[in-house]
């Protein structure tokens, strides 16, 4: 995998577009002052969360006695969940939403941005070639950036998009997520029966 295509690839996953409507929603209980420094502050940890994963999967993959193939294999089960989700969203949101108080970590940070699919992905990517590790971390990095520039954007792309346009947006988003995911368990199955035919 390219540093391009692993940048995609996590960029679709944080899906930030998919987001804006869950994270407007959950900062309308934030006064107006104080939603910027909120979403920051998700978006930070997040980022921390996810290069925790990036540099200690490997090492947490190991502890457990994992194989790399049924990181993968478990990574397309939980996107193909997530990407249904984003098809058919439950009413309560992708993630759920209960409307109280500042959200602090839940549920912006996790599962809104740092979401069990990307922390499978970032672990999958580093553990498929751990000698480029600066490729992955760039590619983690621009996909982050892109995200926390359009959630931080997001009043005026609702306002610019509509929140059908986001929807359908949403929607395409969750088919691509839903094509990945199968194309990740299939491969983590190959894997899988090579290293099984082989022992």
């Amino acid at each position: 995998m390219s540093t391009v295509s692993a940048g995609i690839l996590l960029f679709l996953i944080l899906d930030p577009l998919g987001n804006i409507p869950l994270f407007m929603g959950l900062l309308k209980a934030v006064a107006p002052e104080r939603r910027r420094f909120v979403l920051a502050r998700e978006l930070l940890i997040a980022l921390v969360v996810l290069f925790a994963f990036l540099f200690c999967g490997q090492y947490m993959l190991a502890l457990l006695q994992l194989k790399q193939q049924s990181v993968s294999i478990a990574g397309g089960i939980v996107l193909f969940i997530i990407g249904l989700r984003m098809i058919f969203p439950p009413k309560d949101g992708i993630f759920g939403n209960d409307g109280h108080g500042e959200p602090f970590i839940v549920p912006m940070a996790i599962p809104g941005v740092a979401g069990p699919s990307a922390m499978a992905a970032v672990m999958l990517i580093a553990n498929s070639n751990p000698g480029r590790t600066v490729d992955w971390s760039v590619a983690l990095f621009v996909a982050w950036l892109a995200t926390a520039f359009i959630l931080m954007s997001a009043t005026y792309l609702f306002r610019w998009l509509g929140e059908s346009v986001l929807t359908a947006i949403e929607r395409l988003t969750g088919m691509l997520l839903v094509a990945l995911s199968v194309q990740m368990f299939l491969d983590g199955i190959v894997a899988y029966v090579k290293i099984a035919g082989l022992s």
